[in-house]
């Protein structure tokens, strides 16, 4: 038995499952999880001493690997002048300002913890400024915990088999409609049903919670056509997308605005922080200057602002970034799918920018049905081949593979022969 699963083993007894947090307990593959004691580039360690090239990436905000120095020394510099006051800083505008710079469509920026907190936020503000209370969704695409948004949800919550969650009231699901993603009609037939009443539509503009699913072409334009017609407002949940797609998120990649737009942990450089922003007219319906309340004693959290600040301003300053982990991702994605082919394996990958992930299913995987075909057993044994073979993924099906700057050509052709290896054994 190693270190990490004596760790388990005593985690289980003071932690729900071992965990803080549901996919981190390898359920969904099977085994007892790693804990990992460093990171550094693009390479995680566990409690054994093993080294992994890592593909989670902290679930995807560490862009330009772990522990960049950049990010590092901002974090070190910040945490000598204290951990948090619970009062203004000046790092949080100019952060806020940046972000303002670079996203398309936005003009004020509200600062909290979580992508979690965003969304709830961003959702609360839609239904005060419409006056509406329904919301639609999409079946598969995750927004993070709150009760009015955990239905249909995809992420854990899927591959743990409770895509739902005990403890949201009826009273409060009742207001959430849900769609099918990139199937139109099926947002149509729900604003026809409830007409004036949808406060929002919220997407992920890249469906990354039920593995990587990209938007058809047309899917994101009819939302906005929709949204203008019905007087909803148009959500771009961007905690997986938003300074990762581009530097100005979704909103510039596919060239369609959103109203309100929701960040997570990579605006934090990995540290804890989200955001949601939007117009100023919508924004200033926010606590203090307008009646939408929202408060956080740890928002703008100053070490977390550091980091953030440091690693947005060098990814403006480096614009390249974007061009070279697009490039490693669609290398890695091609050389994948030349290993399905030549061992025979029914899998497709899908790929968009530095986002992928193989879906173990022989048909296209365009919606939520086509990932539920994936093959969780059959995933389940590839992670556990490609673990041993040095290779961390997400240790469940529906979620996303991170490539970041830090991923060398080495590590890149160490991968595709752990892809090769796995799949010739499985």
């Amino acid at each position: 038995m190693g270190r990490s699963e004596e760790l388990f083993e005593q985690a289980v007894k003071v932690l729900p499952g071992g965990v803080n947090s549901p996919v981190r307990a390898y359920r969904a593959v099977g085994m007892a999880p790693r804990f990992i004691t460093k990171a550094d580039g693009p390479f995680i360690w566990d409690e054994d001493g093993e080294k992994y090239i890592d593909y989670v990436c902290s679930w995807g905000p560490m862009i330009l690997g772990h522990n960049h120095p950049v990010i590092r020394e901002a974090v070190e510099r910040a945490v000598k002048d204290g951990l948090s006051f619970g009062a203004p800083t000046r790092r949080e505008v100019e952060i806020a300002r940046l972000m303002t710079e670079l996203v398309p469509n936005i003009e004020m920026v509200r600062m909290v913890n979580s992508g979690t907190e965003a969304v709830m936020s961003a959702v609360r503000l839609a239904r005060g400024a419409t006056g509406r209370d329904k919301i639609i969704k999409f079946e598969g695409c995750y927004h993070g915990h709150s009760d009015c948004l955990l239905v249909n949800a995809g992420s854990s919550a899927l591959a743990g088999g409770h895509p739902s969650s005990a403890g949201v009231p009826e009273d409060i699901v009742k207001h959430t409609l849900t769609a099918q993603f990139n199937d139109l009609s099926s947002v149509e037939e729900l604003l026809n049903a409830w007409p004036g009443q949808i406060a929002c539509i919220i997407v992920e503009p890249v469906a990354a919670n039920m593995g990587v699913v990209n938007p058809a072409p047309g899917f994101l334009e009819g939302l906005r056509k929709l949204c203008d017609e019905s007087g909803a407002l148009l959500i771009f949940d961007e905690v997986i997308t938003g300074f990762r797609l581009a530097l100005g998120g979704a909103q510039e990649y596919f060239g369609v605005r959103a109203d309100l737009v929701t960040f997570g942990k990579i605006i934090g450089g990995g540290m804890p922080v989200g955001a949601y922003c939007g117009s100023r007219a919508l924004m200033e319906q926010v606590a203090p200057c307008g009646p939408v309340y929202q408060a956080g004693t740890l928002s703008g959290n100053p070490v977390a602002m550091a980091a953030g600040l440091a690693q947005l301003t060098y990814l403006k300053e480096h614009p390249q970034v974007y061009d070279h982990i697009a490039a490693k991702a669609k290398w890695l994605a091609e050389g994948m799918r030349q290993a399905v082919a030549e061992t025979g394996a029914p899998v497709v990958v899908n790929q968009i920018g530095s986002l992928l992930s193989p879906f173990f299913t022989p048909t296209a995987v365009t919606r939520f049905v086509d990932a539920k075909g994936s093959d969780v057993t059959m995933y389940a044994r590839y992670f556990q081949g490609m673990l041993e073979r040095g290779v961390a993924l997400a240790p469940a099906q529906f979620e996303a593979m991170f490539v970041s700057e830090a991923h060398g050509q080495a590590q890149l052709e160490a991968t595709l022969m752990a892809v090769r290896a796995t799949l010739a054994a499985l």
